[in-house]
């Protein structure tokens, strides 16, 4: 039985205690009531908290990422709009190389007409080249492209990729195991004029296309070769046929010829069936078709490193610090496969998109200089045009040519086209699509972990609204105990 004291009323310390243990949980129920969150300080759950900021991070960073993917988009939108004006302007400029061309019914006047409508048109792509900007950024100059130069007999640049790394100093090493050569065949028995006058029938065929001759009485080996050799150009045979010295010919004073007929393009890809009525003309058999394809790719590195060759080019593996780089030799097998034939340096200016939320998820497209000064620029061809901006539809060899530089240029802008619609589909549009579900999930992960149960935080909120009206009551009835003893005193 306990004892009536004054000193210390322990029951209204025990009360107290309470009503403040209340008081705090119901200021914690107003702040998650009015913030909506259910961990506003580290206290309300510390781990929670790590988790939960981590995740907003990201949120934020996902969110970033689909806005520059979405700026990204404009910008290759903007370079597409200028490259479809550069192609429109590049199909005027063979219209008029058609109509050039036809010059049974063309006066003088009305081809130096058509050659001042290609220059405008020209100096028309020309501006475009340098008036296409997003931003401060010019597009279609080469300054956001990677650009390179060669050096040493017979090497030359082509291209490179945004994969492709910026070459040291001394520039990448261009090492060459093997020239590229092209697909051969040389007959073994002379084409003389008892072989010719009997009638010998040749025939060369590429890709399904068929060239044949037969001599006649009266021909000649030059007027064999040179009947050969148009037949093949008209039925777009990609052969050559010539008459070289037969090797085993005795007499120097009569010397006797033989056939060769060679591939135009270099490259095991490349390769042709021969047929002769005698053997040994050129084909082994008489009568029996042969396939040629003994042409041979070119081997080497770049940078000590693989390198794949396809023709007379070589292109460094992917993986490699030269990745992409494409290179193009034609000069003599070196005496020492371990000497470079020469070096390329390459800079790196590509366009780099920030396109995830985390280092490292980027998306990377190099554009081209679309000048006529580099469009078509060193495409063989009979009129000499370095590039398209040498070309002359006053002449009709001009005007075909023409032609020619236009497909080469159409051709190299498709593929600058084509490379900027697969980063746009594959990359910026596949990852803003992928960012848009990633900030949803993440939004509802967060959620989860972060918001206030809103109905349970109002129930616990009144609960404690409720505990502490009776703390205070019992309060009131703790300090009446006091009360009852200064009851005991006075009726003392």
């Amino acid at each position: 039985m306990g004892a009536l004291v004054i000193n210390h009323n322990t029951t209204a310390i025990n009360t107290h205690r309470n009503m403040l243990n209340v008081d705090q949980r119901m200021k914690r129920n107003l702040e998650h009531l009015s913030s909506g969150e259910r961990v506003v300080r580290s206290a309300d759950g510390p781990a929670t908290l790590m988790i939960s900021e981590q995740m907003r991070a990201q949120i934020a960073s996902v969110t970033q990422a689909m806005r520059n993917a979405e700026t990204s988009i404009s910008m290759v939108q903007t370079t597409e709009a200028a490259l479809n004006e550069v192609n429109h302007q590049l199909l005027s400029i063979r219209q008029l190389a058609v109509h050039a061309a036809n010059e049974g019914a063309n006066d003088e006047l009305m081809l130096a007409a058509d050659q001042f409508e290609v220059k405008n048109t020209l100096e028309a792509i020309d501006r475009v080249a340098q008036s296409a900007v997003f931003g401060s950024k010019k597009l279609l100059d080469g300054s956001r492209g990677v650009n390179g130069v060669a050096a040493g007999k017979g090497l030359t640049f082509l291209r490179a990729t945004p994969a492709t790394k910026a070459s040291p100093e001394e520039g990448y090493e261009v090492r060459v195991t093997q020239t590229a050569s092209k697909a051969t065949r040389q007959g073994s028995v002379p084409l003389t004029r008892t072989l010719i006058d009997q009638g010998v029938t040749v025939t060369v065929s590429e890709g399904g296309r068929v060239a044949t001759y037969t001599t006649k009485k009266g021909d000649d080996s030059e007027i064999v070769v040179n009947m050969l050799n148009t037949m093949a150009k008209n039925a777009g045979v990609d052969v050559t046929v010539e008459k070289i010295l037969d090797p085993n010919s005795e007499d120097p004073d009569k010397p006797s010829f033989v056939l060769k007929a060679s591939h135009n393009k270099v490259g095991s890809e490349h390769s042709f069936v021969v047929a002769s009525s005698v053997a040994g003309v050129l084909a082994t058999s008489d009568s029996q078709p042969e396939s040629v394809n003994n042409g041979l790719d070119l081997l080497g590195n770049i940078n000590s490193q693989l390198a794949i060759g396809r023709g007379n080019t070589l292109t460094a593996a992917a993986g490699t610090q030269a990745d992409g780089l494409l290179v193009t030799y034609d000069g003599p097998m070196p005496t020492d496969p371990k000497i470079p034939v020469g070096r390329v340096n390459v800079s790196q200016n590509s366009l780099i998109f920030q396109i995830g939320p985390n280092a490292g998820q980027r998306a990377a497209v190099a554009l081209e200089a679309v000048s006529t000064q580099t469009l078509a620029r060193n495409m063989a061809n009979e009129s000499g045009y370095r590039s398209l901006a040498d070309v002359d539809v006053r002449t009709a060899m001009g005007a075909a040519d023409t032609m020619r530089m236009v497909d080469r240029a159409i051709d190299d802008l498709n593929r600058v086209r084509a490379d900027l619609g697969a980063v746009q589909k594959n990359s910026l549009e596949s990852q803003l699509r992928s960012l848009g579900v990633a900030q949803e999930e993440l939004v509802s992960a967060e959620s989860v972990i972060r918001d206030a149960d809103m109905a349970e935080e109002m129930s616990e909120f009144t609960r404690n609204q409720v505990i502490m009206q009776s703390s205070m009551a019992m309060m009131g009835h703790a300090n009446q105990s006091s009360q009852s003893v200064l009851s005991l005193l006075r009726n003392g």
